[in-house]
């Protein structure tokens, strides 16, 4: 049975590469959500934005930070990351700035997110604990095929810390 995840990502720049793996089929995903859809949340304001990251990871057991140039220190990522973390989920970072955009454009990689993340129990960084992985290819479609073949070890991987943490 496949697991179900939480996709983090920086929606604009990244969202083309993001779909790129939550279309890998081999772990479910949350659903896509458009321009249209996303500017009615944030309409909203912080806590419609909340409620709506809560209702995409209820039932979730992983979350997956898609980590692009500007990935790292944003707002709703970081909250992200500490929401999945104090639901006991697990959560893990994977580069994608190697995956090639809608126009055919890679990037430069960013900073790691779980490096300015601290943890409440300990108050120690969570780059201590939750693992980024940087896909060891700088072709696109070989970027693709690593993280293809090893999402599923990699969330598992994950939930694993989680557990044991």
């Amino acid at each position: 049975m496949a697991r179900k995840v939480f996709f983090s990502f920086h929606y604009k720049p990244d969202s083309w590469r993001a779909s790129q793996v939550r279309n890998i089929g081999t772990i479910e995903g949350n659903q896509g959500v458009s321009d249209n859809d996303w500017e009615e949340v944030t309409k909203g304001g912080d806590q419609a934005i909340k409620d709506w990251i809560a209702g995409q990871m209820s039932g979730k057991s992983c979350e997956v930070v898609l980590i692009g140039s500007d990935t790292a220190g944003r707002k709703w990522i970081n909250y992200e990351i500490i929401e999945a973390w104090n639901a006991k989920k697990g959560v893990v970072g994977i580069y994608v700035h190697n995956l090639q955009d809608s126009g055919k454009n890679q990037t430069t990689k960013g900073s790691n997110p779980f490096a300015s993340v601290t943890m409440n129990r300990d108050k120690a960084k969570m780059s201590t604990i939750v693992k980024a992985y940087d896909p060891p290819h700088s072709v696109s479609t070989d970027v693709y095929k690593y993280i293809s073949n090893n999402i599923e070890a990699i969330v598992e991987e994950a939930i694993t810390i989680r557990n044991n943490y």
